[in-house]
């Protein structure tokens, strides 16, 4: 008997639609303010004083800063805008002389490609600085710009100036409340993590937490803890910070409590919230919790965490180590998370960026790219064809999602983008009509920019037509070139910077996994291995908070590995169930951990042990080969010992990665 045929599937695949999806966000309303104002008002002084291309400069420069004013607290924006524009208009002043010198100007954008590149992978404000040094040498290789050569820089760095004064207005008046806004939801997350123990939100809510807490110690932790004598409210943010990671901790033995006896007693989330509501009021004072009476070391432990963390939160005056209990030596980070000397970490960087074999393929992968699209521009007369490799630089942005993505996200945002430049240099006069249209688009930005990269794509692109026009006077003449420079763009990205690099397309996602497995089995030997209590403890901590760290980005990356075109995609997909598994083992190690803690009989070494080796093995597996050999699933130990549902959850991994479910 013949099998019926499958029917035909007319709709495009999940993992090219994904980016085309607005995310569920909220508009960001203060930054669409603050956009608006900061593009429209240079160009409104610039047709005042009858240097339009000044204005348009100025505005340019107000852009870079409004894409990198991505932080919350004040002081981490002033990094996050500053920092980045010295690169800027140091991109600039290099593309401006090397304009119209075509081979030379080959040579510069990809040396400069190249340093752009690699330096991206030192953090956040390192990323955007190298994205700026690339964007603005473009910019300046590109376009004509007003003599003497450093009247560019001076104008782009006065437009980022600008908007970092606009963001600075509001810090004399909420000087610590980003912080203390972020600590207060990490509390409320927390509180949702207990109302969802014993369900099957518990996973969701976890992750929540985390990705919660790793902004909230950003924030608090980028002062140096050296301040604190200057910073009262910044120790004691941290002190709160700091006592919320027992009650985090105690989290997964309390949803094996709920799972295996009931749910917990209402009383604990909403004392978690109260905590919450005086985190963010700055209440202090003596706390009142009616909690019920424990009686299983889960309930012990919540109960335990939850009372040190009402007096520390409640407390006016935190007790923190001083300075001079690791001033000895500059190159050790404490107990508090506090980093190193700036200098120290400077080295750090610099070291990682020359000798990481990452940097050196990313930067070689950007400076092909961008040297492709120069070389090409200087081959074939293409107007204004900087375009190209500025689509270059923005698809090829590491920290933006995948490059196969963005290629096909920027063509669909550029042509809508493009759709609404068409309207404006066709309809509307050029001159004062600039400043309202401009305070429309540029509000845009942020809103959209929250929504996806397709769409900050079809924001940003009239903003810089209209301002490439103000440059140029080209009018309506620019779009058609311009969409075909964004084509040529993406296809330069996805053969030199996608196709001709295996690990594009061959996926690399396996090797993170396997990190974080073998990490895990650190953690539970760590976790229940002999010696003092408070430096194992403290140790656990830090296992356990770089762990989730990492567990978390790894998560990130298979969400990446998603939007990949077959075989990535699908193989992301497969092992997805294999990362939450992964994340389950560390808290039922987590959990087992706190009630040994808070009573229960330790386990036998030599069920750690067995534990460990499985896990071991798991990793090994996951390294050698996409799809593994068979695995051992039998783990026996004392079924009622506490190491029980951390047997059955490492079991659950092994079945996972069985070659059945390949």
């Amino acid at each position: 008997m013949a099998r019926p045929a499958r029917p035909v599937r007319l709709s495009p695949p999940a993992w090219l639609t994904a980016g085309l999806r607005p995310a569920p966000t909220p508009i960001p309303w203060a930054a669409v303010v603050r956009a608006s104002v900061a593009l429209s008002a240079p160009l409104a002084v610039g047709l005042a004083a009858g240097q339009p291309a000044y204005g348009a400069l100025v505005s340019m420069g107000a852009l870079s800063g409004v894409i990198g004013d991505t932080a919350d607290a004040y002081r981490m924006r002033i990094f996050n805008i500053a920092v980045p524009q010295l690169f800027g208009a140091l991109g600039v002043t290099l593309g401006t002389l090397v304009y119209g010198d075509g081979w030379l100007a080959v040579a510069v954008l990809t040396l400069v490609a190249l340093v752009s590149g690699m330096i991206s992978s030192i953090g956040a404000v390192a990323s955007v600085s190298g994205l700026l040094l690339l964007l603005n040498c473009v910019v300046g290789a590109g376009l004509p710009m007003p003599d003497p050569w450093w009247m560019a820089p001076l104008l782009l760095g006065v437009g980022g100036l600008f908007v970092l004064l606009l963001t600075l207005l509001g810090w004399p008046v909420r000087r610590a409340a980003p912080e203390r806004a972020a600590v207060a939801a990490t509390y409320r997350a927390l509180a949702e993590l207990y109302e969802a123990t014993g369900t099957t939100t518990y996973d969701e809510r976890r992750q929540a937490v985390t990705a919660s807490l790793n902004q909230s110690y950003d924030l608090v932790l980028a002062r140096r803890t050296r301040q604190h004598g200057r910073a009262p409210h910044l120790v004691r943010l941290l002190s709160q910070l700091n006592v919320l990671v027992p009650l985090l901790e105690a989290a997964p033995a309390a949803h094996l409590r709920a799972r295996l006896v009931g749910p917990l007693s209402p009383a604990i989330p909403a004392a978690v919230r109260d905590l919450a509501d005086a985190v963010e009021e700055g209440r202090t004072g003596t706390p009142v919790l009616d909690l019920p009476t424990p009686e299983r070391p889960a309930e012990k432990a919540v109960d335990h965490a939850l009372r040190h963390a009402a007096a520390v939160v409640h407390q006016a005056d935190p007790d923190l180590p001083p300075r001079s209990a690791t001033r000895g030596d500059p190159h050790v980070d404490d107990r508090l998370g506090r980093p190193a000397a700036l200098r120290v970490r400077v080295r750090r960087a610099a070291r990682d960026v020359m000798l990481s074999e990452a940097s050196w393929r990313y930067g070689l992968r950007l400076a092909l790219c961008i040297g492709l699209a120069q070389a090409l521009v200087s081959l074939i007369a293409v107007p204004r064809s900087y375009w190209v490799a500025l689509t270059v630089t923005f698809v090829m942005k590491p920290d933006f999602g995948s490059v196969f993505s963005r290629a096909v996200l920027r063509a669909f945002g550029t042509a809508a983008g493009l759709v609404l430049a068409a309207l404006v240099l066709a309809e509307v006069p050029r001159g004062w009509w600039d400043v309202p249209v401009m305070m429309v688009l540029a509000a845009l930005i942020p809103a959209f920019s929250a929504k996806g990269y397709a769409f900050q794509t079809a924001a940003i692109t009239p903003v810089i037509l209209l301002l490439s026009d103000t440059l140029n006077q080209q009018g309506f003449d620019l779009v058609l070139p311009r969409l075909y420079d964004s084509l040529i763009g993406c296809a330069i990205a996805l053969v030199a910077g996608y196709l001709l690099w295996p690990e594009s397309w061959h996926t690399r996602i396996g090797d993170r996994l396997a990190d974080a497995v073998a990490d895990t089995a650190s953690y539970v030997r760590t976790a229940f291995a002999p010696g003092h209590p408070r430096h194992r403890a403290t140790e656990r901590h830090r296992a356990r908070r770089k762990l989730y760290r990492d567990l978390s980005t790894v998560r990130s990356e298979f969400q990446r590995a998603l939007t990949e075109p077959p075989p990535t995609g699908p193989l992301a997909a497969a092992w997805w169930p294999l990362v939450v598994a992964v994340e389950r083992i560390v808290d039922a190690t987590t959990a087992a951990r706190v009630r040994v803690a808070h009573g229960a009989p330790a386990p036998d070494p030599s069920e750690v042990a067995a534990v460990e080796r499985e896990l071991r093995e798991l990793s090994e597996g996951l390294r050698s080969s996409e799809t593994l050999v068979e695995v051992r699933t039998e783990l026996p130990g004392d079924e009622n010992g506490v190491l029980a549902p951390l047997r059955q959850e490492v079991r659950a991994a092994r079945a996972i990665a069985g070659p059945d479910l390949r």
